[in-house]
């Protein structure tokens, strides 16, 4: 591999108010164009994992390092910019607005990156044609299926290209088949060059993917 590695951990450790211990001592590297899944039942700390991964948090102790960037130097506002440029984020609820059609949900995405309104529409389609919902461009979300929500949230978090995919628990709210789509999607998008990164409870999801990290009690245990 050449270049940093896009996530790196450095015995990263979170503690909230209470003296709670989310994380604990936790090492991790993630090298560019991996498709990983971080697996874990409830209050494992993956979701912590998240929050730290996707700079939506800040580590207690130990080095967080961002496709390069070490978060420790970065302000609030420079770890907004890292968010908007070089981060994806897929939750398992679709936050998309429902008076809105899904072009302009998409370009939503790029609100932050100072990309022209036209610019920013244009991209939205083409992101939305990735995703298989070139037919579906006036719709809103409330007139399609939860697999189809979920491409649109998919769309949104790469309209702006970037070099990391967070899905967090991306098939928690859909059926089986319309889970596997959106699996085989991700897969799509890892093929494509994307480094895509997914937190599930799910060991059937994260046993088809290329490579596993469990996690148990706040530490990373294979």
């Amino acid at each position: 591999m050449t270049g940093p590695a896009v996530v790196e951990l450095e015995r990263v450790s979170k503690t909230y108010a209470g003296g709670v211990t989310a994380l604990d001592d936790v090492s991790l590297r993630i090298e560019r164009g991996e498709f990983v899944a971080i697996v874990g039942p409830s209050g494992s700390g993956k979701s912590t994992m998240l929050h730290l991964i996707g700079t939506l948090d800040r580590p207690s102790s130990g080095w967080v390092s961002i496709d390069g960037y070490d978060v420790s130097v970065l302000s609030d506002r420079q770890l907004s910019a890292l968010r908007a440029q070089r981060i994806g984020f897929v939750f398992q609820h679709f936050h998309l607005a429902p008076g809105r059609d899904i072009v302009s949900n998409v370009a939503d995405g790029l609100l932050y990156s100072g990309v022209p309104e036209k610019q920013r529409k244009l991209a939205a389609e083409a992101a939305l044609v990735r995703v298989g919902l070139g037919d579906r461009l006036t719709h809103r979300p409330h007139e399609l299926s939860g697999g189809e929500r979920q491409r649109v949230a998919v769309a949104r978090a790469v309209v702006g290209e970037p070099t990391l995919l967070l899905a967090d628990e991306p098939t928690g709210n859909l059926d089986s088949a319309s889970g596997a789509s959106v699996i085989e999607l991700l897969t799509e998008l890892h093929a494509a060059g994307t480094t895509v990164l997914v937190i599930t409870h799910d060991l059937s999801i994260a046993g088809s993917l290329p490579r596993q990290v469990p996690m148990m009690d706040g530490r990373v245990i294979a």
